[in-house]
């Protein structure tokens, strides 16, 4: 067995396994296994609720999660929200922007090559506000074309792949964002980087984006967690997508 195959414990159990699915789901190393099982084990509480030992340690341990993220895709601490995964992130988004702030004949641009998760949530709720949704083609070499004719001072929203689930193709984030703040210096960016987290290196802060989505389980991490960086002044602004506990 090599030496990268031990950190995964599932090839103890699956020795002829051959996996070749991780752009759906990636295995779990022993490290996220066991801090799972640590959790689980030593300190399983609710979060923030309680002044008792082990929920303020859940709680110690759940921020620094919080601080570890914002420092890989350098973001402030207090920009990190924890979904279940991108399609939560995305759809919250959907929901708060479409809902709360567009308003009839706003324009929202996509693209052909995105994921169902960047696609249908925006399908759906357009009508309910009677906006347009307008999608991005592309061509013969899967790259986005006609962004400059596409994108207008009428589009509030753009929301992309940073890299296709699909076709691979890596979308130029920082240029396109650029192109469409300057047809529109308050379009709201979204970027969708489920496939690119796992593999390069993310600066929300040089990209230009406003929000940015990924999930833990395609890079190694746990099942059921996603997370949606916004910047502060936006994030303030959304409405709420899910009403409840901590609310009141």
């Amino acid at each position: 067995m090599s030496k990268y195959k031990k950190d995964f414990p599932i090839f103890k159990n699956l020795p002829k396994l051959v996996y070749l699915d991780s752009t759906a789901s990636s295995l779990k190393p022993k490290a996220v296994i066991r801090k799972s099982t640590e959790y689980y084990e030593h300190y399983s509480a609710n979060i923030f609720r309680g002044v008792y030992k082990i929920s303020e340690k859940a709680t110690i341990e759940f921020e620094k999660t919080r601080k570890l993220v914002a420092d890989f895709i350098n973001a402030d601490f207090d920009e990190i929200i924890f979904t279940r995964n991108t399609t939560e992130s995305l759809n919250l988004l959907a929901y708060s922007l479409i809902l709360g702030q567009l308003k009839q004949g706003d324009e929202i641009v996509t693209s052909i090559m995105e994921h169902h998760a960047n696609f249908v949530p925006w399908q759906q709720l357009a009508p309910k506000k009677k906006l347009k949704l307008k999608v991005i083609d592309i061509d013969d070499q899967g790259y986005l074309k006609d962004l400059n004719q596409v994108i207008t001072k009428k589009t509030k929203v753009l929301t992309l792949t940073h890299v296709s689930n699909v076709l691979g193709t890596i979308n130029p984030v920082k240029s396109i964002v650029k192109l469409a703040k300057k047809k529109n210096p308050k379009i709201i960016i979204i970027i969708d980087a489920a496939q690119s987290a796992p593999h390069m290196k993310l600066d929300v802060k040089d990209l230009g984006c406003d929000f940015l989505a990924f999930s833990a389980h395609k890079m190694l991490g746990p099942t059921g967690i996603g997370v949606l960086w916004g910047k502060k002044e936006l994030l303030t602004k959304l409405m709420p997508f899910n009403y409840g506990g901590e609310m009141i």
